[in-house]
């Protein structure tokens, strides 16, 4: 049975993307796999890094919490929509809180090699955006994917890493949701 820990980054509970994060789960559940979620907006945290790496800030029960489904995941579902080619500043806070070093990777002593310590999970980004997907990656090499795909999940050891584009939403009629949100309940269901 895999275990799945959905995470939504979106700060309003009447976006799409809780009818994304709410069909992939079905679509999961149906499968027989066990659902965790981490509603980010939902958490009761201080999203910025006051002291940078210099000084470890103590973190929140609802931080832990998250931190110990991520842990007990094999596989994370990230849905967040795209902001200015990146993702709401409060799923970066909630990142830069918990994606710590000694946590999600390790520096080795007198090297510039690291240990990827969330090595065996994969993971899934279902993004939203008000564009067409191929425009994104083609004409502004799809940040928000790069930085979340890349730069966190990959660079701690999460892979693979697939991505899927769900958009123009801006524009979306009644049954363009309900199209994207059938096509998500069966990714839930591939769980891949």
């Amino acid at each position: 049975m895999k275990k799945i820990a959905i995470i939504n980054g979106h700060p309003n509970r009447d976006s799409f993307n809780f009818g994304v994060a709410k069909a992939y789960r079905a679509g999961a559940i149906e499968t027989g796999a066990e659902v965790k979620e981490i509603v980010i907006k939902d958490l009761n945290f201080n999203p910025n890094l006051k002291f940078g790496y210099q000084k470890r800030m103590e973190l929140e029960p609802d931080l832990l919490k998250a931190w110990e489904i991520i842990q007990w995941a094999d596989h994370l579902v990230w849905i967040h929509p795209v902001w200015w080619g990146g993702f709401p500043a409060v799923m970066k806070g909630f990142i830069d809180r918990l994606f710590l070093p000694g946590m999600a990777y390790k520096y080795r002593e007198n090297s510039v090699w690291w240990d990827k310590l969330l090595k065996g999970k994969t993971a899934h980004i279902l993004t939203t955006l008000d564009q067409p997907g191929w425009y994104y990656r083609l004409f502004f090499g799809r940040p928000s994917v790069n930085q979340l795909k890349k730069s966190i999940l990959e660079y701690c050891g999460v892979k693979p890493v697939k991505v899927t584009y769900i958009g123009i939403i801006r524009n979306f009629k009644e049954e363009q949701r309900d199209h994207w949100l059938k096509k998500v309940k069966v990714l839930g269901r591939k769980q891949k």
